[in-house]
């Protein structure tokens, strides 16, 4: 057998045992705009509980609009990278006006949120230096963390004390400097950061405070600027990083922000981007529009906050375990992977679209349906999703 037979053999037999195991990923395919509910192909219509659209913005009118007017304005896309071929200022709005909604002084944009944490350790900390992490991390901050050369600490997740140890065996290691790096709010759990904590220990050790606001952006905080603005400490952290694919309008793109010399140096040094085309001056109008409409009320953050407290009773109340919190994350937990997937694939057949998830997306013995609620949901919406939970909670023998 050739090599490459020998390959596309092994690779076959990979798929194969994630398939026995009950934990290969089947993606569905839809036929409309993102939504409360979305289209399959086959011509069902579901209510749609798993997409991180917790405004309902993905397809507003006023995003749609803003994109079309930058479509017109601004074409296409720009065809290469920044420093190459310039840059528009349109893009440059977007910078300012994130940073901005963010409380920083600066921002930077790149293609994706993921890049915008790849990007971000290695331009600004080297050997001498120290990074504390938590140990539920998204994939991209530890990803990025990977690419930096500082000296690696991981604290127990949430654990203050924890942190504090990690954060006094750097500083007597003799570290430069000491950047301690968290979501805001954890996308398996819901659990939003207590960065007043944080912060506190970070003035204790002389360390800088990072976060990634991706599951907090838009809605989280009084006026939805933040775990940062919920937790007291808003305009004292150092480096936000976030995304656009989300609450802000739910198309792509990410951003830093930080202080202008930080910024600055990024734009120099950070490799995507250095690297990569930036976002697409569509989206770039986009998420300007989306910026307005969220400085201008807090009616859509008001209304995604009630459904998940409504929801997260309703279905605490039909007998499901959940994890406990605010968030509009709703991890309804089942423990068992092939159960999680069974789960969702009868919820599928009573019109309520989610997804199970297991390892190693979460932990082994973790397998849960994250439920995501949105402020576009109504609550006839929430009440037969929650009735359909219940019917098949009991035909799988999870509800007694």
């Amino acid at each position: 057998m050739s090599s490459p037979d020998a390959f596309l053999a092994h690779v076959r037999q990979e798929l194969d045992q994630l398939d026995q195991a009950g934990l290969f990923k089947r993606e569905r395919i839809i036929a409309t705009p993102q939504g409360a509910h979305v289209r399959t192909t086959d011509g069902r219509t579901l209510i749609n509980l798993c997409a991180n659209n917790y405004l309902g913005l993905s397809s507003h009118p006023a995003a749609i609009a803003g994109a079309h007017a930058a479509l017109d304005s601004h074409g296409y896309g720009l065809s290469s990278v920044r420093f190459i071929c310039g840059t528009q200022d349109r893009h440059k709005e977007l910078e300012q006006r994130i940073a901005r909604f963010v409380g920083c002084e600066d921002a930077i944009l790149y293609a994706a949120a993921f890049d915008a944490n790849g990007g971000l350790f290695e331009p600004l900390l080297g050997e001498a230096d120290a990074i504390i992490s938590d140990s539920l991390n998204h994939a991209s901050i530890i990803d990025g963390i990977r690419l930096c050369k500082a000296q690696r600490w991981r604290y127990a997740h949430d654990d203050m004390a924890d942190l504090a140890r990690c954060l006094k065996e750097a500083r007597d290691g003799g570290a430069r400097f000491i950047l301690v790096f968290t979501d805001g709010v954890f996308s398996m759990d819901g659990t939003i950061a207590r960065l007043d904590e944080i912060r506190a220990l970070c003035d204790r050790f002389d360390a800088m405070l990072g976060i990634d606001e991706s599951h907090a952006s838009g809605f989280v905080g009084a006026t939805g600027r933040g775990t940062h603005e919920l937790r007291g400490i808003f305009g004292r952290v150092d480096i936000v990083t976030g995304t656009f694919g989300k609450a802000l309008g739910g198309a792509s793109g990410g951003f830093t922000a930080a202080k202008r010399e930080v910024i600055e140096l990024l734009r120099q040094r950070s490799r995507p981007y250095l690297f990569s085309n930036t976002l697409a001056p569509a989206i770039v109008g986009g998420s300007l529009a989306v910026l307005d409409l969220l400085e201008s009320s807090t009616a859509l953050r008001d209304r995604v906050a009630d459904n998940a407290l409504w929801f997260r009773q309703a279905i605490s109340a039909a007998g499901f375990e959940i994890k406990p919190g605010t968030h509009p994350i709703v991890p309804i937990m089942v423990y068992d992977a092939v159960l999680a997937q069974r789960l969702a694939a009868r919820l599928l057949e009573l019109g309520v679209y989610v997804v199970g998830f297991f390892f190693p997306v979460v932990p082994k013995g973790q397998a849960r349906i994250r439920v995501q609620l949105s402020a576009a949901h109504s609550r006839e919406d929430l009440e037969r999703a929650v009735a359909a939970f219940t019917q098949a909670g009991r035909e799988l023998g999870i509800l007694k």
